[in-house]
């Protein structure tokens, strides 16, 4: 608490009145014989200090700021999992896209040759299961292998009879020899592409 003491204060005057108004309260004090009577006191003025207020303003504490960082480090390890996964996936698609077009090149040459040497190389490998001439050289890297066989488009497309109008006893001379079946596959990997292709 806080006192101040105001001296030679006459009651009417208006400071004193002032004082009174305010958030001091007067505490009247005895006054002296001679300030009695000449109608001057000596009060004692008593003033309430401000109620402090606490900050709401407050910090983190040690277990706070621990949580926080355990919860972070946990949300992380998915995020950096998702994001290893998504570069590997990137990484994979531009590898199988890299793939696909070589796979394209390839039958373009293909369908630029001459179709009667698309025939002897397919007569040459003499099955569909076996590479043609066409093929990458062995230890290329992305090899494309090149498979051929005369098609006919009926239910077992591969097994043509070979009338033998021209007496020669070939399938691939004559009216049997007028489509090829190509396929291109990446080797090792089973990714192919197929198409047929006419005289």
């Amino acid at each position: 608490m806080v006192f101040i003491s105001a001296v030679n204060l006459k009651r009417n005057e208006p400071s004193y009145r002032n004082i009174l108004a305010g958030t001091a309260k007067a505490c009247p004090a005895i006054p002296n014989s001679n300030q009695s009577q000449a109608g001057l006191f000596t009060p004692s003025i008593m003033l309430k200090p401000a109620p402090f207020k606490k900050s709401k303003i407050q910090g983190f504490t040690y277990v706070e700021v621990l949580v926080a960082s355990a919860l972070i480090a946990i949300a992380l390890v998915p995020a950096i999992n998702a994001l290893q996964t998504g570069i590997l996936a990137t990484n994979i698609h531009q590898n199988l896209t890299t793939l696909h077009y070589r796979r394209l090149q390839k039958m373009e040459e293909l369908q630029a040759e001459p179709f009667g040497a698309l025939l002897a190389a397919a007569k040459t490998a003499g099955a569909k299961t076996t590479a043609s001439t066409y093929s990458d050289p062995a230890g290329t890297a992305n090899r494309c292998l090149v498979y051929m066989a005369l098609y006919d488009a009926d239910a077992d497309p591969f097994t043509l009879a070979d009338p033998n109008t021209d007496g020669d006893n070939d399938l691939y001379t004559g009216s049997t020899a007028n489509l090829l079946w190509v396929r291109v596959e990446t080797e090792g990997t089973g990714q192919n592409i197929e198409m047929l292709i006419s005289r």
